[in-house]
């Protein structure tokens, strides 16, 4: 099977032309029922099981049998999905519209933990961090003996804060006791009011992030911050660092007191295990901490280059949101982490998701005719059951689900109440959720009817450590990946984010204009909007 012009290097076998698309096609008209008798048994769960470094992943309760598994092989095997991610890992210029302007570039944020291999896929972005990371350790045991600084703001947006945001509030239990990060994305004057309160600035870093070294609302907020520290008569360049692009405006040792380097090959929503993520993990979790997480999440990255997606756990966690996706037609997933400490990490996912498959053409700029991204969201549980289960459960729409669960808690606080501890009692509800979900209930009355058939993944670790954090952040980043792949588009720019940007600085031009008492006519409807808001009481 030829899948490229090896003149062009252009995909020529799609998503739609694929014999396994038709399988699945047939297939999807009559999927397995969850809720007949005897659909789910212990055998089935059993069989149902992919593991990989520090996870487990259970599909026993999606709407699959072994028809559908091995068509959505063949469909991975016909697209060569595993050749991509290898050439991704090698560095080879992934994110890129073909004929089209584009960015051009590799993808390697596999490359910013591939720090500990003798032979590492790429090689010159992996000797790049190997250089920042000497540089981190060594600031790092500069700040452990000044015995200063407390706290930390982040000041980053998008990638720059969510991923970082959720790796910190995972790593809950393993921060170093005098040792606190906050984190400043929004330009809303009060983010940086909410932050303020809490510190005590003397004793403050300011880890500024912005790859071009211009970013609105990351520069608005660095402004008032160090406008904040002269104010208190403490010299900014002495407390503020920046994570940036080399030669960038922001690398100048002038205006920081170190300066990091962020690399074109890294996305933001990619960027967490770059110096973006790993200067404020190191600051409050420890050097040695940050290391255990990048080592989880490349020990991921070698798993996702198993040749049988079968045994490939990103893989086939991509093929079974595609069944759900393409097949089924389900256009949302809700991500349920039974584990508070991984409760900002929907949010993270969201923007790695749908930020990357968020896209309606293909790689030669073509438009897709089929759907691409589904709708990420969710909030922990057991919380989310007194929610929005209500309407997971019994509403007109199906949402396919996948739950992160952990055999022990963090935290060590753990006690046995009538019969169980407060940690099996969390699993229980997991447990009880997947199966109330496929099977459903019958009843006369049509209030306490469930219909059941509603698919569920469970993804399972022993406990939530450096390590196996660094596994579930690398093994989401492979399974969104591997969508795109499949999907054949880009996964890896973010073009929907400019036209926003482009339109903010035209009403920020009416805005200052019309204060100025001179409005420009150039911009009607602005002005319109502004004139609206001057009138408001």
């Amino acid at each position: 099977m030829v899948s490229q012009n090896k003149n062009k290097g252009i995909d020529m076998l799609t998503f739609t032309n694929t014999k396994a698309y038709s399988e699945l096609k047939e297939l999807a008209k009559k999927p397995f029922n969850l809720n007949q008798d005897g659909a789910i048994t212990p055998k089935r769960l059993e069989q149902m099981v992919v593991s990989a470094p520090n996870w487990n992943f259970l599909y026993g309760f999606q709407r699959v049998d072994e028809a559908v598994i091995l068509a959505l092989t063949k469909l991975a095997q016909e697209l060569e999905v595993h050749d991509k991610m290898a050439a991704m890992q090698k560095g080879e210029k992934i994110n890129q519209i073909i004929g089209f302007e584009s960015e051009n570039r590799a993808v390697l944020h596999t490359a910013m933990r591939d720090i500990f291999s003798e032979a590492p896929l790429s090689k010159e972005y992996s000797d790049l961090a190997r250089i920042e990371h000497a540089k981190l350790k060594e600031f790092c045991l500069k700040l452990d003996k000044e015995e200063r600084f407390t706290d930390a703001i982040l000041v980053g947006i998008g990638g720059s804060e969510l991923g970082p945001h959720a790796l910190y509030d995972g790593l809950y239990f393993f921060r170093k006791p005098n040792r606190r990060l906050h984190f400043i994305s929004n330009i809303d004057p009060d983010a940086i009011a909410m932050v303020k309160r809490e510190l005590d600035l003397s004793k403050t870093l300011v880890i500024i992030v912005s790859k071009s070294g211009s970013t609105l609302e990351t520069a608005t907020n660095e402004a008032i911050l160090r406008k904040m520290f002269n104010e208190a008569w403490l010299n900014p360049n002495e407390h503020f660092i920046s994570i940036t692009s080399p030669k960038s405006m922001m690398d100048d040792k002038s205006k920081y007191r170190e300066c990091f380097y962020l690399f074109d090959c890294v996305g933001g929503r990619y960027s967490s295990t770059s110096m973006v993520g790993a200067l404020p993990l190191a600051f409050a979790c420890g050097y040695e901490v940050l290391l255990d997480l990048l080592k989880g999440a490349h020990e991921m990255d070698l798993h996702a280059l198993e040749p049988d997606p079968k045994k490939n756990l990103p893989l086939l966690s991509a093929l079974l949101r595609m069944w759900n996706r393409n097949f089924l037609q389900l256009p949302t997933i809700a991500i349920i982490p039974y584990a508070q400490v991984l409760a900002r990490f929907p949010a993270h996912l969201q923007q790695c998701d749908m930020e990357s498959n968020g896209k309606s053409i293909d790689k030669m700029g073509k438009r897709l005719d089929y759907s691409s991204g589904a709708v990420i969201w969710g909030e922990p549980g057991t919380s989310a059951q007194h929610s929005f289960f209500q309407l997971i459960h019994q509403g007109t729409d199906i949402i396919p689900l996948e739950f992160i669960g952990l055999k022990n808690c963090q935290g060590g606080l753990d006690f046995d109440i009538q019969g169980t501890t407060s940690q099996e009692k969390l699993v229980s509800n997991l447990f009880a959720q997947a199966l109330s979900l496929a099977t459903g209930r019958s009843s006369e009355n049509p209030n306490k009817r469930f219909e059941g058939n509603r698919p569920s993944s469970i993804f399972l670790s022993e406990k939530l450590t450096p390590r196996s954090l660094g596994s579930l952040l690398a093994l989401y980043e492979h399974t969104v990946a591997y969508q795109g792949f499949i999907w054949g588009i880009n996964s890896f720019d973010q073009e929907g984010v400019q036209l926003g940007k482009v339109l903010a600085d035209q009403f920020m031009k009416a805005a200052h204009s019309i204060k100025a008492g001179k409005p420009d006519p150039s911009y009607p409807v602005a002005n319109t909007l502004f004139e609206m808001l001057k009138r408001l009481k």
